[in-house]
């Protein structure tokens, strides 16, 4: 009963604040087209049997896309791409141009992996080598601010099994981790 009585009052609510919500057009209603959040997560894992740093980074499928259009003037689709050689160039550099980590104090060169698309993220997978272990890391995070003002990066980093975190919202772009 209760959830009948929610889903009646989101609906009331969403019509008396999104007048675009009246048409029940849901594929193509402006108040559809809008995330309630702009947010990216990235994943930092230090691999010490490996000595490397396992990096991913997820992103909503469709802000990225937004982003790698803007950003390279090119038609992007990620979820069928017609030519993945071509995307991968552009998430490649999107990325790197991105995102930046400074491993004990030494910049750390990453080597781009590949992407794929699960459900309404891109996952983005990169790896640092030559990290035999971590004491400190400094991360510089700019995805989609270029997009979007309301934009949150959460950061989190693994070192030996202990996880540290970190939320950061536009306009900081930078966090630190000791271990």
């Amino acid at each position: 009963m209760a959830l009948i009585f929610y889903k009646w009052f989101l609906i009331t609510f969403l019509q008396a604040g999104f007048p675009a919500f009246n048409s029940f057009d849901l594929n193509h209603s402006p108040a559809f087209d809008l995330h309630p959040f702009h947010v990216s997560v990235t994943e930092i894992n230090q691999n010490s049997k490996d000595k490397t740093l396992e990096i991913s980074c997820k992103i909503f499928t469709d802000d990225f896309e937004d982003a790698l259009t803007k950003k390279y003037k090119a038609k992007v689709d990620l979820v069928q791409p017609k030519d993945k050689p071509a995307m991968d160039k552009l998430v490649s550099d999107y990325i790197s141009n991105h995102l930046s980590i400074k491993a004990d104090d030494k910049n750390a060169v990453m080597n781009y992996i590949g992407f794929e698309v699960e459900s309404e993220a891109v996952y983005v997978y990169l790896q640092v080598n030559d990290i035999a272990s971590l004491k400190k890391t400094e991360v510089t995070c700019t995805i989609l601010h270029d997009m979007y003002t309301d934009q949150t990066e959460i950061i989190h980093v693994i070192v030996n099994g202990n996880r540290k975190s970190v939320k950061i919202d536009y306009p900081a772009n930078q966090a630190s981790f000791q271990f």
